[in-house]
């Protein structure tokens, strides 16, 4: 199979950033939109994104954005919203906030879900699930969307009748042996940190595996 045809990227951009008392979306890194660095990472493994949310200044960054089938819902909105509109079996659905993604773990995890007969497939960290950095199949789309009829908002409360494959620590710390894979980036404190670890290139992430090297 192949990833171009098989899977549809999409970057959740939806959230109020109310602790960050800005749009972290549009936050510079290494030069750039964290929503475009996020959109190029995404674009280099599976094809050019989809941004989900309120798209009026990412679009005039030259993204492609569609609003949310459920306004104020969460993640989990978009999530459905993401496979309601992927053209591709297979989804892969990050959020906007997660600085410290790798092109080598995204190859990695969309590899498993094209070898996995799961309709989701998902990280695990220590607090649990890492459900905005994961891959999800177009069978999950109604189970996902009848448990946002029902009320539910949290992502794995929504999965709980999906085949799940998780993906363990040993298994992901792989690509990244800091463990900051899934940090997100939620206050100023989050983004002077991902400023100072990924550095001023355009690359943050590639620089800093090259000096573990």
């Amino acid at each position: 199979m192949n990833s171009r045809s098989d899977i549809a990227g999409f970057i959740l951009a939806g959230g109020e950033s109310s602790r960050m008392g800005r749009d972290k979306a549009l936050l510079e890194l290494g030069g750039m939109p964290l929503i475009v660095r996020t959109a190029r990472l995404v674009e280099s493994v599976v094809g050019p994104p989809t941004v989900i949310g309120d798209g009026t200044a990412i679009r005039a960054l030259g993204l492609r954005t569609i609003g949310d089938d459920w306004p104020g819902a969460g993640p989990l909105g978009g999530i459905a919203t993401a496979l309601r509109s992927s053209s591709a079996p297979w989804s892969l659905v990050v959020a906007c906030d997660l600085p410290y993604l790798t092109k080598p773990w995204l190859e990695y995890v969309a590899a498993r879900a094209l070898a996995s007969q799961s309709d989701a497939v998902l990280p695990m960290n220590a607090l649990g699930a890492e459900p905005l950095c994961a891959m999800y199949h177009e069978r999950a789309e109604p189970e996902i969307r009848g448990a946002l009829t029902r009320g539910t908002r949290k992502v794995t409360d929504a999965l709980e009748n999906v085949r799940v494959e998780l993906i363990e620590p040993a298994e992901w710390k792989a690509f990244d042996s800091e463990g900051l894979l899934f940090k997100n980036m939620n206050s100023p404190g989050d983004y002077e940190e991902a400023r100072a670890r990924l550095g001023g290139g355009a690359d943050g992430a590639e620089s800093r595996r090259t000096e573990r090297h």
